[in-house]
C-alpha cells in the first residue's frame, strides 16, 4: 500500500510540474497568428484548395484516356486456353448412300469423330493497318486533354477571384470595425466629459441621459463589426483550405488600394473577352464536334486489320497429361471490312453531329454577348465606385470639421448635444461610404478579371 501511495504522490507532483508547460504550449498554439498578404493567400488557395486539386487531377485522368486511345494503334497480344469435354461425339458417314447395296434402306453405323477431352492453348495477335475512325479519335482525345486543362484554368481563375473578394472582405470588415470603434470611443469620451460636468452642476441630466444612450447605441454596431471580421476570416480560411481554427491576420489596409482606382480603369480593354475560359471551352468543344463529324464520315471508309494466331491442340480420352500429344499450328491473315449498308445509322450520326455544331455556334454567340454585358456592368460599377469614393472623401473632410465645430460649440455652451450626435452620425456614414466605395470597386475589378479570363499571377 505504501508503494501505491508513493507512486500516486510522485505522479501528482509530476503533473504539477508539467502542467504549466502544457498550458503554455496550448496558449502559444492559440496565440500563433498566420500573417498573409493577398499574393500569399492566392498561392495558398491554389495549392491547398480541394476544388483546384480535383481540376488538376482531371487533367491527369484525360491524359491517361489519351494514352489508352493511342494504345489502340499498337499490336495487341493475348493468351488463351480452352478445355472442352464431349458429351456426345459427332458422327460422320462415308459414301453416297445409306445402304451397302443400291436401293437398300438400311442405315450403316457412322464413324464417331473426336475424343472426349479436347485441350487448346495459344497466342493471338492483332493490329489495325488502316482505320481512319481510330486515327481521328486520337484528335478527340487530344482535345479532351486540352479541355481539361482549360477547365482547370477556369477553376483557378474562379478560385483566385473568390479569394481576392474574401480578402477584400476581411479588409473592409477591419475598416468598418475601426469606424464603429472610433464612433464608440467618441461617444464614451463625450459621456465621461458630460458626466463630470453633470457632477459639477455644469450640465443637465437630459444631456447625461442622451450621452449614455449614444454610447449604448454605438456599442451594438461595434460588436456587429467585430463579428463580421470573424465571419469574413472564416470564409477566407475555407477558400484557402486551411484549418478554420487557425488564427490569421490579413496584412494591408483597404486604403492601400486607393491609388490604383484610376489606373485600373484606364488600363481596361473591353474587347478582350477572348481569354474568357467559358468561350475557350466552347471553342474546344466546337473543334471536338468537327472532329466527331470527320469520325462519322470515316465510318464509310473500309478498314484493314492483320491477325496472327499460334495455337497448341491436344485430344485424349483420359487425363494423363504426360501422354498427351500437343499439335501446334499457326495462321497469319489480313481482314478487309468494307461498309455497305447499316440501315442509315451512319447518315443519321453525321446529321446529328452537324446539328450539334450549329447549336454550339449559336451558344457561343449568345455567351459572348452575355459576357460583354457582364464586362460593361463591372466597368460601370467601377466607375460608379470611383465617383462615390470622390464624393465620400470630400464628405469625410467636411464631416470631421462639422464634428469638431459641434464639439467646440457644445464646450462653449453655444451648441447642443444633439448637434454632436448628428455630426458624429454624419462622420460615421461618410467614413463607411468611402470604405464601401473602395471595397465595391475592388470586388467589381476581381469579377471583371474573372470574366475576361485574366490570371492574377500574370498581373
Amino acid at each position: 500500500m505504501n508503494k501505491i501511495r508513493i507512486r500516486k504522490i510522485a505522479l501528482f507532483l509530476t503533473s504539477l510540474v508539467l502542467f504549466p508547460f502544457a498550458v503554455r504550449a496550448q496558449v502559444a498554439e492559440a496565440d500563433t497568428v498566420l500573417r498573409i498578404d493577398l499574393p500569399s493567400a492566392v498561392s495558398i488557395a491554389l495549392s491547398e484548395n480541394p476544388t483546384v486539386k480535383v481540376a488538376n487531377q482531371e487533367i491527369t485522368k484525360q491524359e491517361y484516356t489519351k494514352k489508352g486511345t493511342l494504345a489502340s494503334l499498337f499490336p495487341t497480344l493475348d493468351f488463351s486456353a480452352n478445355f472442352q469435354r464431349s458429351i456426345k461425339k459427332q458422327v460422320m458417314y462415308m459414301g453416297g448412300s445409306f445402304g451397302g447395296e443400291e436401293g437398300s434402306s438400311s442405315m450403316p453405323d457412322g464413324i464417331k469423330v473426336g475424343r472426349n477431352n479436347t485441350w487448346s492453348a495459344g497466342f493471338t495477335a492483332s493490329m489495325p493497318l488502316i482505320n481512319v475512325q481510330l486515327w481521328k479519335q486520337l484528335s478527340v482525345s487530344a482535345d479532351e486533354v486540352e479541355l481539361a486543362v482549360e477547365k482547370s484554368r477556369e477553376s483557378e481563375i474562379s478560385m483566385v477571384s473568390q479569394v481576392r473578394q474574401a480578402f477584400y472582405g476581411v479588409l473592409f470588415a477591419n475598416v468598418s470595425y475601426d469606424v464603429y470603434k472610433e464612433n464608440y470611443d467618441n461617444a464614451m469620451q463625450k459621456y465621461i466629459d458630460i458626466k463630470q460636468k453633470y457632477e459639477q452642476g455644469l450640465t443637465s441630466e437630459y444631456d447625461l441621459i442622451r450621452a449614455d444612450v449614444a454610447v449604448k447605441n454605438a456599442e451594438p454596431n461595434m460588436l456587429d463589426a467585430e463579428n463580421a471580421i470573424i465571419l469574413a476570416k472564416w470564409r477566407l480560411k475555407a477558400l484557402l483550405g486551411v484549418d478554420l481554427n487557425l488564427n490569421i491576420e490579413c496584412v494591408g489596409d483597404l486604403y492601400d488600394y486607393e491609388d490604383s482606382l484610376y489606373a485600373d480603369v484606364m488600363s481596361i480593354d473591353t474587347t478582350m473577352v477572348a481569354g474568357n475560359s467559358q468561350l475557350r471551352q466552347l471553342d474546344l468543344q466546337f473543334r471536338q464536334l468537327q472532329t466527331t463529324k470527320k469520325i462519322s464520315q470515316a465510318a464509310y471508309y473500309p478498314t484493314l486489320n492483320m491477325n496472327f494466331n499460334f495455337q497448341w491442340n491436344a485430344m485424349a480420352e483420359d487425363f494423363k497429361f504426360s501422354d498427351y500429344r500437343w499439335n501446334p499450328y499457326s495462321t497469319l491473315g489480313i481482314s478487309l471490312n468494307i461498309p455497305i449498308f447499316s440501315g442509315g445509322k451512319r447518315y443519321s450520326d453525321l446529321k446529328k453531329t452537324q446539328l450539334q455544331i450549329d447549336q454550339l455556334a449559336l451558344t457561343r454567340y449568345d455567351a459572348e454577348r452575355n459576357l460583354m454585358v457582364s464586362v460593361r456592368q463591372s466597368i460601370d460599377q467601377m466607375k460608379t465606385s470611383i465617383r462615390q469614393f470622390e464624393s465620400a472623401t470630400k464628405g469625410v473632410e467636411q464631416a470631421k470639421k462639422g464634428y469638431e465645430i459641434a464639439v467646440k460649440r457644445y464646450d462653449t455652451g453655444a451648441g447642443t448635444l444633439l448637434e454632436i450626435n448628428d455630426s458624429q452620425l454624419a462622420l460615421t456614414m461618410a467614413q463607411m461610404n468611402r470604405s464601401q466605395a473602395i471595397y465595391q470597386f475592388l470586388v467589381a475589378k476581381a469579377q471583371l478579371d474573372e470574366t475576361m479570363g485574366i490570371d492574377y499571377s500574370e498581373k
